[in-house]
This record gives C-alpha cells, structure tokens and sequence, in this order.
C-alpha cells in the first residue's frame, strides 16, 4: 500500500501522545475517538483511548508508520466455542466471527459486531449443533486494537472503513483464516453452513479448505451510527444488500 499522505497524518497525529516515564518503556496514547455505546435502554457516548507499548526511543511519526508492518494483531489468541454433537450431527453451523472489542465487549454502535457475536450464538443453539470462532487475531479486519482506533479517527473524519484502512497502509481485509480452519478440520469431518452476510468470504474460505456448501446471513442493529458502515460492506465488499436479505426471507 502507499505510505499514509501528510493529510492524514497530521490529522492522527493530533490524536497520538507519547507517554514517557524514566526507567519504563515509552506509551503512545490514541485518543479520543467518539464511541456511541448501547447501555440497557439507551445509546450513551463515551470518548474512547487506546494505548501501545513502545520499544525504544521513538517519535509519534515513527510509531504511525510501523503499524503497517507490526503485526499488531497477531499477538493475540483465539478459540472456539462448540455446542451440541458437532463431530457427528448431519446440519451444523459455524461462525467464523472476527473479534471486536469496541462491539462485543463495549457494545459499540458504530458497528454491527456485538448483534452478530451474540445472535449467531443464539442460531447455533436453536440450530442444536455448531461452534463459534472467536478469531482474537482479526481486530479491525487483522490492524489490530491500536491501528484501528485510528482507523476510526479517520472515519470520524468522512473516510469509509475500507478507505480508512488503505489511508494506513493496509489493505482494506487482512485477515487469514487458515489456523481456524485447521482447527475445523480436527473437530469435524463433515460439512457446516456458515453463517456470514458476504458470500465472497464462503467461496474464499471454500479456496481455502472449508467444508461448507451454503452460508445464512446476519442483518440486525442497524442505527443511524453503522448505516454508512454497514452500506460500505456491501458497496466494496460484497455483502448482501439488508434489503435483498429481508425479502429472500419472506
């Protein structure tokens, strides 16, 4: 990818700190980033900060333009989560879900991820067999935690998400998936349906080795915070329009 334009990196810039303190290593400080958060009843905003450890001596500048070669997400761990007989029951299905901590731990409105993680757990139950992925290492489509807070600095800024991800010297989906499908393999022998809104991911998770001939799509939280987000996913990336999934149910 080109290397992040002036622009953009005046604006995270902005937003980053460096935290020093003698003896310790050094904290860049990413904030605030806007976060509309479902709380019982109501959206609350909060202001959101993120942090990294940094090795050495270095500038914000030089922090920035490392994301895109660290690996930021690939120093955490995933799992699965399995109900029923999923070795031998004849319809499973399985949810290849990419962590969001903003979504699934916080409720973040900005997305559709918390809906998803626990409404696919939901399906599998009443489906009575399948497992759910939880891919620790795909935060922000593989940036990592750190990355894609400023990847929502920029989006706060009129960026898309997958423009957002490019302005930082990613692709716009990084994520592999070939250590969960290992993972599939040694737990069941038969074929799943997964459960995805993107038909391209099942054709490039079929590439890859998955056992799956069909997939089941998830729409649901849409607000006025994830419209545009979510309108983005099936403009550049192949999702199923909400609308064309609502009338393929009825």
């Amino acid at each position: 990818m080109d290397m992040i334009t002036k622009k953009v990196k005046d604006l995270l810039l902005d937003k980053m700190k460096i935290v020093k303190q003698v003896g310790k290593s050094d904290i860049c400080v990413v904030g605030p980033v806007t976060l509309p958060v479902q709380l019982d009843d109501k959206v609350v905003t909060f202001n959101w900060y993120t942090w990294l450890k940094v090795e050495g001596e270095m500038e914000k500048e030089e922090v920035l333009e490392s994301l895109s070669h660290s690996s930021l997400a690939d120093l955490q761990q995933s799992s699965v989560l399995v109900y029923g007989d999923f070795e031998h029951g004849e319809n499973a299905l399985i949810r290849m879900h990419s962590i969001c901590h903003t979504g699934d731990i916080f409720g973040s409105k900005r997305c559709d991820c918390g809906f998803q993680l626990r409404e696919s757990m939901r399906m599998i139950v009443s489906n009575g067999c399948g497992a759910l992925f939880y891919l620790a290492n795909h935060e922000g489509r593989g940036i990592g935690l750190f990355t894609k807070s400023l990847a929502y600095i920029l989006q706060q800024e009129g960026f898309d998400t997958v423009e957002a991800n490019h302005e930082l010297g990613f692709e716009d989906d990084v994520r592999s998936y070939e250590d969960a499908i290992r993972v599939l393999s040694e737990l069941r022998a038969k074929s799943v349906t997964l459960i995805t809104n993107n038909p391209k991911k099942l054709a490039a998770l079929q590439e890859s080795g998955l056992l799956a001939d069909r997939h089941i799509s998830l729409w649901g939280d849409i607000s006025v915070y994830n419209k545009h987000y979510l309108a983005t996913k099936v403009e550049k990336s192949g999702h199923i329009p909400v609308k064309e999934e609502v009338t393929s149910r009825l």
